[in-house]
């Protein structure tokens, strides 16, 4: 090995894994739903650890916050005879029942199409749809009902300069998350980039947890469905005849 060869070693050796980590927080890293959870909201702050000046161009940061995955079958309706009926189907191997999206900048501005793909960010990125049946030629359009018709309920979004950069250093967002979350882990995904190339990211969880009558309930449904499906019956048989009884009193009176 000559000299040259050595020193150069020596110098990446050196060298910091990256230059540029995120240090994240969460305001809080678990939510709890009750019987009145309306949804909640997720603060999520951190800041940049350099180990060199603060370069140009600037940074930008890439927030996610991706629900539990699901199965899904899509069907497309059609209209014959008359009348509406199920068409086209196809089968969506995973997708997840909430997914946020929040940025420092708008969207072409703080990530290439390539990185996207790489590290698999925007929402079309994360359902995977793998094949459809041959007779369907559009499967594309399936996967933008999904997309479409979660966006319109509140649990997809794309939220562009929502993410405060301060002085390059300091950055923080809130997540609004809905009521109707699915239970599970919720993994949290931090991305640093600088023309539009992904210089640093960070992943943590957030866990979503039934507690209360909540828990007690889903736990009977999963663990004893018999005796679960038998209190359903019997709470519908006492609401069904409460509601007579009150009807007959009004109409005595």
């Amino acid at each position: 090995m000559t000299r040259l060869t050595a020193l150069l070693v020596l110098m990446l050796a050196a060298l910091p894994a990256n230059a540029e980590d995120v240090v994240l927080g969460l305001s809080r890293d678990q939510v709890s739903i009750s019987t009145d959870f309306d949804g909640s909201e997720i603060l999520i702050f951190g800041a940049v650890k350099r180990e060199v000046p603060i370069a140009e161009p600037p940074l930008q940061v890439i927030v996610t916050v991706e629900g539990p995955d699901q199965r899904l079958t899509v069907r497309r309706k059609e209209r014959r005879f008359g009348i509406w009926v199920n068409a086209d189907a196809v089968e969506v191997d995973a997708a997840p029942s909430f997914y946020a999206i929040a940025t420092s900048a708008p969207w072409e501005e703080v990530i290439t199409h390539t990185e996207d793909l790489r590290h698999g960010i925007s929402i079309p990125r994360v359902i995977r749809s793998v094949g459809a049946p041959m007779t369907v030629l559009d499967s594309q359009n399936f996967t933008r009902a999904v997309i479409r018709i979660n966006e319109n309920s509140g649990t997809y979004a794309l939220n562009e300069d929502t993410v405060t950069l301060r002085e390059q250093t300091l950055f923080d967002t809130s997540i609004s998350m809905p009521a109707n979350l699915t239970e599970g882990a919720y993994p949290t995904r931090i991305f640093l980039t600088r023309e539009g190339k992904v210089v640093s990211s960070y992943s943590t969880e957030i866990e979503v947890r039934k507690v209360g009558l909540e828990r007690w309930l889903f736990t009977m449904s999963r663990e004893q469905p018999l005796i679960y499906g038998l209190m359903s019956l019997a709470i519908a048989i006492a609401a069904g005849w409460g509601a007579s009884a009150a009807f007959r009193l009004v109409r005595g009176n």
